[in-house]
């Protein structure tokens, strides 16, 4: 059913300081958008895109932006997925016993205490227009993460019911973690749980809740300094646990979303 992660939306309260950020972390340039009491700017990238929003005088976005801000604060908030066709799909999900809510040429879907987006898509649109040199910018998302008190639970979500591609399903002890990468499009949805924190019939009943991004860059070392020029706190370029790959993260992304840049290999473990 679903071809791709279409977007990511960020809630954020100060519109301008956030939209200022991400314009200096992607280095790209942005598509502004106010509409329905909300201000939105969008950062399309080669495999999907980034929204960035805020409340904005009187309409029903506005309205959900300020009930999002109220009960969780800034951050990740949306993950749309990109269907062929809206309506069949959520009349699928529907069936499959999901909450569907068609809200104009989109359908909402509320799951495992997540809010996620059915559309038609973005995805094709040309990348934002970049500042400076393209090579400089930020090209693409890497993945999204999904932290689960539930991974069982999070396969059949994710797997049977939204029908993403499971490419892997890894228990790394040393790291504490299990983690399940669906296929998304060009990107990764990346769930993980932990392997150390009891569980409980009550844990496993918990929401999930959006963990970080990732971001891909060509070359580390040129897009650490360019980040960190435009005035981020950044750390020192490492290996990644994935052989061959280097990351680094950024202490201070804008509205506090978890973020590192990854440089990965042609041949992705999860493919």
């Amino acid at each position: 059913m679903s071809l791709g992660l279409d977007h990511v939306a960020i809630a954020v309260r100060d519109f301008d300081a956030a939209v200022d950020g991400y314009r200096r972390l992607l280095g790209r340039e942005p598509q502004l958008e106010p509409r329905d009491g909300a201000s939105r700017a969008w950062f399309r990238l080669a495999n999907m895109a980034l929204e960035v929003i805020a409340a904005d005088g009187q309409g029903a976005a506005g309205d959900r932006v300020r009930a999002q801000l109220d009960a969780a604060g800034e951050g990740l908030w949306i993950a749309a997925f990109q269907v062929e066709d809206v309506a069949a799909s959520a009349r699928l999900l529907g069936r499959r016993g999901l909450d569907v809510e068609p809200v104009g040429t989109v359908a909402r879907v509320r799951a495992a205490g997540l809010d996620f987006v059915l559309t038609a898509g973005r995805i094709g649109a040309a990348p934002s227009p970049p500042i400076g040199d393209e090579a400089a910018a930020v090209p693409a998302l890497d993945h999204i993460v999904v932290h689960t008190p539930n991974p069982d639970r999070a396969l059949g979500l994710y797997g049977a019911k939204f029908g993403l591609d499971l490419r892997l399903d890894r228990a790394n002890a040393q790291w504490g973690a299990r983690q399940l990468f669906f296929r998304c499009g060009g990107a990764v949805f990346e769930v993980g749980a932990s392997l150390t924190a009891p569980v409980t019939p009550e844990s496993l009943g918990e929401p999930d809740r959006f963990g970080g991004l990732a971001w891909r860059v060509t070359d580390p070392d040129a897009a650490r300094e360019r980040i960190a020029a435009a005035g981020f706190d950044v750390s020192e370029v490492r290996k990644g646990r994935k052989p061959g790959t280097s990351t680094f993260t950024l202490r201070d992304a804008p509205a506090g979303v978890p973020t590192i840049m990854i440089q990965q290999t042609p041949q992705r473990e999860t493919a």
